[in-house]
């Protein structure tokens, strides 16, 4: 248990983290959007080479794409723990402080103060969620080499993901303790899912993805409510301006997956009215070839 803590938050490199461009990887403004270009250039351009050329059978990956999810997976519950602790220490060595602004753990998680600064452990496990967005942009290459799909969402969507992680640590915003802690506990849940499909399990991974996706955003939607409260109340919170840009991208992939749910449920009902319909027309028949038997 000491050596597990001693990883998770007594480290020299996670107590000592800081995020600049001198000491972080990625973390200056022309890597993101290199990045961001670079990812969306390479979708495309794979996604054309196959259309053109094309392939209509997919491309056998093997057990690339189940090592992709058991990794996310088990990154995601490490994060999840790191940053569970390390919230929990945090609280404990600025209490003394909080008393005297009579701040509640609860309101920290979800409004910073003023001028705080992007170090220590917490930020270390947001820096850790920001570099695994990355390995999270894999998986639109397994679906264009399996499934020949790209859609315009899916771009947007994870290239979104990695600018507000990015965001995250540049303006020391508030709420994304919480936020990391929704995102990696939905995540550990869909990859683990991923991976029990990918090695044969039978499941329905994007009906369990979507349901996930939207509890993820609904929980955001409500801590949103909390942050701008607070804001008002308390005098500030850190990095509102990036907060409320989040805010609008996390709107639109709310309204996205609303309507990709909706559309999923009238699939499912459409389904198991044909399906009803056909299992009564084969009942007529029998009774009617039962009659002519008779």
């Amino acid at each position: 248990m000491k050596s597990l803590k001693y990883w998770l938050l007594e480290h020299p490199s996670i107590v000592s983290f800081r995020w600049s461009p001198t000491q972080s990887w990625g973390s200056t403004w022309w890597f993101l959007i290199s990045a961001i270009s670079f990812y969306i250039a390479a979708a495309v351009t794979l996604y054309l080479i196959l259309k053109f050329c094309r392939c209509s059978r997919p491309i056998p990956l093997g057990p690339i794409p189940a090592i992709h999810s058991i990794a996310m997976s088990l990154i995601s519950v490490t994060i999840f723990i790191g940053m569970f602790f390390s919230s929990y220490a945090e609280v404990q060595d600025t209490r003394w402080l909080w008393q005297r602004t009579r701040t509640t753990p609860f309101e920290w998680l979800l409004c910073f103060p003023l001028g705080i600064r992007p170090s220590g452990r917490v930020f270390f496990w947001s820096y850790v969620f920001y570099l695994s967005r990355f390995l999270h942009l894999l998986r639109t290459f397994f679906i264009i080499l399996r499934h020949r799909k790209l859609s315009f969402f899916r771009l947007f969507n994870h290239s979104i993901l990695l600018l507000m992680s990015f965001l995250w640590l540049e303006f020391s915003q508030s709420f994304q303790v919480l936020a990391i802690l929704f995102s990696t506990l939905v995540y550990s849940m869909v990859y683990g899912y991923r991976f029990l499909t990918e090695i044969g399990l039978p499941g329905k991974s994007f009906s369990f993805t979507v349901n996930c996706q939207m509890l993820l955003l609904v929980c955001n939607l409500v801590c949103h409510v909390g942050v701008l409260s607070l804001h008002f109340l308390r005098g500030g919170c850190n990095g509102i301006g990036a907060w409320v840009f989040n805010s609008v991208l996390n709107v639109a992939i709310l309204v996205h997956f609303l309507k990709s749910y909706v559309e999923m449920h009238w699939q499912r009902k459409a389904t198991h009215n044909s399906s009803s319909k056909s299992d009564e027309g084969s009942a007529k028949q029998s009774r009617h070839n039962a009659k002519l038997k008779t």
